[in-house]
């Protein structure tokens, strides 16, 4: 499939498309890039050729291979001596097959000679395993960042982590994404009026203030307490939201039951509607049966990180491969990864000027 119009081209560049590049980021230069190979694991391989298509390459073909003693074996079927690999992977259920994927595709591509090894995570679902919050309980997030490095990957490239902190598990270079500005743009095209972004807790209140001032909204949040992984209690709304259209931001939806206890606390505080967007549906469990048919729920919209569900065509999924072809393309030119967000999230803005005392 030929790249579409504007699409990145290794060594040279196309003009920008009329009205120019999603959020004006388009790179004034493309640097020559020498010398990629893109390979996907077996876990989104869609996201992989969308990001191949943005870059204008071909996605180079691999084989992993299960024997019967449940062992994973992984071949590289294109010469990856003294190049640049990318490597992209999310870490989705089945996660643990993935993962082990992800770490032989790793060893294979540095056995190979590859100049350097990058990992492209869209979902590091081990960010959830941040801290230690029980006692002798492992923190996954920094485990596997470890493993990664001892594995062979030069760099990770990822979006929306969990927690912010889990940057500082990496000790090799990470460029962390965000999809806010791609979910904004999506909202921009509606009537917002009376409508209010939602937190579903605090830990998120940041990142629905950042979400609510590019759509010029205010913000609320709920208190919420988690009791398990699919058990919540939320027992108070911060701000006020009565007779308004709530828009619900989360990083992350999985089983769905901190987005179901939300909308039921919107609703009794006078909410007309609740549209509920995030970053990464994951939609497991019961998620897709329980956000389809509830009757506060307007829609869903989500980014395509991780596949999306095959049996909700009602979803809407935004592309989130323009913005890793271009995270790619500047790491190999040499220019800043975080100006793509200038604007969008002051989290990636450049220093400040400190100001004379």
């Amino acid at each position: 499939m030929p790249p579409r119009d504007g699409a990145l081209i290794l060594g040279r560049q196309r003009e920008p498309p009329a009205g120019g590049y999603r959020h004006g980021h388009r790179s004034d230069s493309l640097a020559l890039v020498r010398d990629i190979v893109v390979f996907s694991g077996s876990a989104h391989r869609t996201l992989a050729e969308n990001i191949c298509n943005e870059l204008g390459v071909a996605l180079s073909p691999s084989d992993t291979v299960r024997f019967s003693n449940d062992c994973l074996q992984v071949q590289l079927l294109d010469n990856c001596r003294q190049q640049d690999v990318y490597i992209v992977q999310p870490l989705v259920p089945p996660t643990q097959d993935h993962l082990m994927e992800l770490m032989l595709m790793i060893d294979a591509a540095r056995g190979a000679s590859a100049a350097s090894v990058t990992v492209v995570i869209p979902h590091y679902a081990y960010a959830r395993s941040d801290k230690k919050d029980a006692s002798r309980i492992s923190i996954g997030g920094k485990l596997v960042a470890d493993m990664l490095e001892t594995a062979g990957a030069n760099r990770v490239v990822t979006m929306t982590l969990h927690a912010p902190q889990v940057h500082g598990f990496f000790a090799m270079p990470l460029d962390h994404l965000t999809a806010l500005g791609e979910l904004a743009d999506y909202y921009r095209g509606q009537d917002l009026t009376d409508a209010v972004v939602v937190s579903p807790d605090f830990g998120n209140a940041k990142t629905a203030s950042q979400f609510a001032r590019l759509l010029g909204l205010p913000v609320a949040a709920g208190s919420k307490q988690r009791k398990a992984d699919d058990k919540v209690v939320i027992d108070a709304i911060v701000g006020d939201v009565a007779g308004k259209r709530a828009i619900v931001l989360d990083d992350e939806i999985a089983t769905g039951g901190s987005i179901i206890e939300l909308v039921t606390m919107l609703e009794s505080e006078g909410v007309t509607e609740a549209s509920v967007a995030c970053t990464h549906g994951l939609f497991t469990g019961k998620a897709v049966e329980r956000l389809r048919h509830h009757p506060a729920i307007s829609e869903v919209v989500t980014t395509d990180t991780v596949p999306a569900p095959a049996d909700w065509p009602e979803l809407r999924v935004r592309s989130v491969a323009p913005l890793f072809a271009q995270a790619i393309a500047r790491i190999h030119a040499g220019e800043s990864v975080s100006s793509l967000f200038d604007g969008v999230d002051p989290t990636h803005a450049p220093p400040q000027p400190k100001l004379p005392l």
